[in-house]
């Protein structure tokens, strides 16, 4: 199959076997497939698993790896011990993790678990869901960028006297924002240094955008939310510093959802936050209700992801695509279309 194949740091398109279905496992054609952030951390830190021991992620410099885990697919062929309840040729996507005889593995970021930026690629049989919906390809499989966001935003269970405040509005940012927009939470306070992104994130929910080079973030949600309500930071840039700054300029009792997650790490001023009485929750993949919460969200078009899409490209244009991902006056989402 044709592929855009990651190896000692670069990237580049040819020709690489078919992955071959094991026990529980479908053979599945990629249709469409989002470049997240997380592939450009993966390519570009690969110190950053150095001390993950769970083999879920696993850059191996000098072995070909296939990224892409925002996919929709179609089933091409199933492996040997599967129930085969969904027919060939329909269109599919699921959580990007690949269950295998040697454990778990997150697709598109494992030798053994290519991903979406080739034209073949596995799917656990047992997570896979089936696309109910007449949208493109190329919007389905946002559903996963969608799913991180969204399971932010419902794990924190803002009440009637807390108010958002977005740090960054990239792809997870915007799914937040789309999600506590959904469920009722207001005002919704997001904070980009770029224009783009900001227009973007007033088109998923947000009540209030600022420039945080010209106002400050903290100054602009209690303009918003008011003396009485309490704090809730949603950290969504992955910078070094920003996690932090957070912690020093935001509101006694603050409550933070930190999902950048920079690869480099982080250095906290926690006796700030101890004396602020901050607290703080980090990361987490979706859980697999969310995940197809948001799934169907996107599928049955309640959630509107097209202000998040930018162009598409064919397999011989990821490796510029992944360039133009780095800049963050692009659009929240470049898509990977290997069939054209």
């Amino acid at each position: 199959m044709r592929a855009a194949v990651l190896r000692g740091g670069t990237v580049e398109t040819r020709i690489v076997d078919d992955p071959v279905p094991g026990p529980g496992q479908l053979l599945v054609r990629s249709l469409a497939c989002g470049i997240c952030a997380s592939d450009l951390h993966f390519m570009d830190h690969p110190e950053a698993g150095a001390d993950d021991d769970s083999g879920m992620s696993t850059y191996d410099q000098d072995v070909d790896i296939v990224m892409g885990h925002e996919y929709c697919a179609e089933v091409v062929d199933y492996g040997p011990g599967t129930e085969r309840r969904i027919p060939v040729g329909t269109r599919v996507s699921s959580l990007p993790v690949l269950a295998t005889p040697a454990g778990r593995r997150i697709i598109g970021q494992n030798p053994d678990s290519p991903g979406g930026f080739g034209e073949l690629f596995l799917l656990t049989e047992a997570i896979t869901r089936v696309v109910v919906s007449d949208l493109p390809s190329e919007i389905v499989c946002v559903a996963d960028a969608i799913s991180v966001g969204w399971s932010t935003a419902s794990r924190a269970q803002l009440t009637v006297n807390e108010a958002a405040l977005v740090i960054g509005c990239g792809a997870i940012a915007l799914s937040a924002i789309g999600r506590l927009k959904d469920l009722g939470v207001g005002p919704i306070v997001a904070a980009d240094l770029v224009a783009s992104r900001r227009a973007t994130a007033l088109a998923m929910g947000a009540d209030v955008v600022v420039d945080p080079a010209e106002v400050s973030p903290y100054e602009a949600w209690r303009n918003a939310a008011g003396s009485r309500a309490s704090c809730v930071v949603f950290e969504c840039v992955g910078v070094p510093g920003v996690l932090d700054s957070i912690i020093k300029g935001c509101e006694r009792g603050t409550r933070i959802f930190s999902v950048g997650g920079p690869p480099e790490g982080d250095h906290l001023h926690t006796l700030t936050a101890k004396r602020k009485g901050i607290s703080i929750q980090f990361g987490g993949g979706p859980s697999m209700d969310h995940w197809d919460e948001a799934f169907r969200a996107v599928c049955s078009g309640g959630l509107d992801v097209g202000p998040m899409l930018g162009h598409t490209v064919g397999l011989d244009g990821v490796p510029a695509a992944l360039d133009a991902a780095r800049d963050a006056n692009g659009p929240a989402r470049i898509i990977v279309v290997p069939g054209s």
